[in-house]
């Protein structure tokens, strides 16, 4: 998938958070941002804190 094709699809997804879940989003996000480890932007890595979270990625989708 192209990158362009990526977003689209994430945003496809996120259309379906609420307000209150895309918040809490962005805001882990803008932490990991903040820490500016490069070790984030490897993707095993970036996996493995997904799968670590993905319950709580899922009652935020909720």
């Amino acid at each position: 998938m192209s990158k362009d094709e990526i977003k689209y699809e994430i945003n496809r997804v996120l259309d379906k958070f609420s307000n209150g879940a895309l918040e809490e989003l962005l805001s882990f996000l803008k932490q990991l941002e903040e820490q500016n480890n490069p070790a984030i932007v490897n993707p095993d890595v970036l996996q493995r804190i997904l799968s670590e979270d993905r319950e709580l990625l899922e009652k935020l989708a909720q």
